[in-house]
């Protein structure tokens, strides 16, 4: 598909950026669906178009080959915005409802309007996906978007700020990059919906911040994603699957499995068949291999080194600051109560603790705080039955780990502390619109029942009628 791009817009001020796209809701630019529809058709093109950029920004970044750069990040967003784009006029009809007797005659419905002027802060560990997956449905909705990308994924957010304004409707649609001065200077502003995606630390102040305006937010967390191994998983498949969802992208995940909890008599055979399965997947030197990313900046890992003192290393374990390497690691003999385990490492650590059956480890999950995702390995339906229904998180994979996250028919959010509010599909679209009920009677029959004077017969109906 080739599209045309259009001259940068002259630099403006802060202010004058945000009054500038409230201007342009106002005058109910982005109302038309065909509007929409050509900015969703311009994002498929800043992706085909810029693949190549976009992917050397990633690779500088966090040293993502370019197969894992299309699979997580610019392959998702083409994806969500074509499949948007094609489901437009569906989303976007009216909702027909059904009425309570005392309303007939009269037709009821549910519109789907635009919020207004959206916020989205990104994070930095997936800078594309984790930027436009959120703006490709504020726009499908109708709304005007400010994007704040994260200063951490430098190299992505420099070529973003140049692209979106050469693709996108620059009256509607705005990037402004920087550190917390920025942000923090955007949250001052008046939203209508603010959308967050990274930690919960900074949700909390996100939160607080939309509060003075009362904004809706739509927060993405994370948490220590739980990974259980039933005694009755299949585990070869448990280790190839757990070990995709934990190393890719080298851990900085936000739905990665924190942790894995195992059947004491499986727990060896899952360590051998890590080892082997990290082998595989990276060769004898995981450094060496192009397909193993690396940690964001020197303060994360850091922050990882340490994390690795509270269990005994069995896999891994390497590292290396000046090129910001950490090996795809695996501990055994945690301590539960170490750092490794009340922090969200979000790093390529996996902590490995046995169990004595699945009730302790749905005890053991329960004793924590509710997170982004919970993945299962079981060959019984039983014991999925009971994980399912006493544990609590935002999504939840069984023998698989991540693929919830791909399928736009799913909501994707936390619950309690890894987050609120969901998006992806149909259910981003719901996110960043208004429903609106209206109902429309005609002008005939005039029934005045409900209307004063009350007689004793009008009583009588309407205690039928309501």
């Amino acid at each position: 598909m080739s599209t045309a791009v259009r001259e940068l817009p002259a630099t403006s001020s802060f202010p004058d950026m945000i009054a500038q796209v409230r201007a342009s809701f106002s005058a109910r630019v982005t109302r038309p669906l065909a509007w929409r529809r050509e900015q969703l058709k311009r994002l498929e093109g800043l992706i085909e178009e810029n693949t190549s950029e976009l992917n050397d920004a990633l690779r500088q970044d966090l040293g993502k080959c370019g197969s894992e750069s299309w699979v997580t990040d610019l392959g998702l967003v083409r994806s969500a915005a074509r499949s948007a784009r094609k489901k437009l006029t569906r989303w976007s009809a009216p909702e027909r409802v059904s009425n309570p007797v005392g309303l007939m005659p009269a037709k009821s419905f549910v519109m789907r309007e635009p919020l207004g002027v959206i916020l989205i802060i990104a994070p930095w560990n997936y800078p594309v996906q984790l930027t436009l997956m959120p703006l490709v449905a504020a726009l499908a909705a109708g709304n005007c978007v400010v994007i704040k990308p994260s200063e951490i994924s430098a190299h992505t957010s420099k070529v973003l700020a140049r692209l979106i304004p050469l693709y996108l409707d620059s009256k509607c649609v705005t990037i402004m990059e920087g550190g917390a001065a920025e942000t923090n200077a955007l949250l001052r502003e008046r939203f209508d919906h603010i959308f967050y995606t990274g930690n919960a630390t900074i949700g909390r102040i996100v939160m607080e911040a939309a509060s003075r305006h009362l904004t809706p937010v739509t927060l993405e967390l994370g948490g220590k994603s739980s990974c259980i191994i039933d005694e009755s998983a299949e585990i070869r498949t448990a280790a190839n699957r757990t070990a995709f969802g934990k190393f890719l992208n080298a851990g900085q995940t936000c739905i990665a499995p924190d942790y894995v909890l195992v059947h004491e008599s499986r727990e060896q055979a899952l360590l051998d068949a890590l080892a082997a399965t990290i082998r595989k997947f990276f060769g004898p030197d995981p450094k060496s291999s192009t397909d193993y990313g690396r940690i964001v900046n020197e303060r994360h890992f850091d922050r990882l080194q340490k994390l690795m003192e509270g269990g005994q290393v069995v896999v891994g374990g390497e590292s290396d600051r000046d090129s910001r390497y950490i090996a795809p690691t695996v501990l055994c003999n945690v301590n539960p109560d170490s750092p490794v385990m009340r922090e969200e490492i979000f790093g390529p650590i996996l902590p490995v603790i046995s169990v004595p059956d699945i009730s302790a480890a749905v005890k053991f999950v329960n004793a924590r705080p509710k997170s982004l995702a919970l993945y299962l390995f079981c060959r019984s339906r039983q014991v999925e039955n009971f994980v399912l229904h006493n544990t609590s998180s935002g999504g939840v994979c069984v023998n698989t780990t991540l693929l919830h996250h791909k399928n736009d028919e799913l909501p994707f959010g936390g619950v309690g502390e890894s987050g609120m509010g969901s998006y992806h599909g149909r259910f981003g679209f719901e996110t960043f619109s208004h429903k609106r009920g209206v109902v429309r009677k005609s002008i005939r029959p005039e029934i005045p029942v409900a209307y004063p004077p009350y007689t004793k017969l009008k009583d009588f109906l309407l205690r039928w009628l309501v």
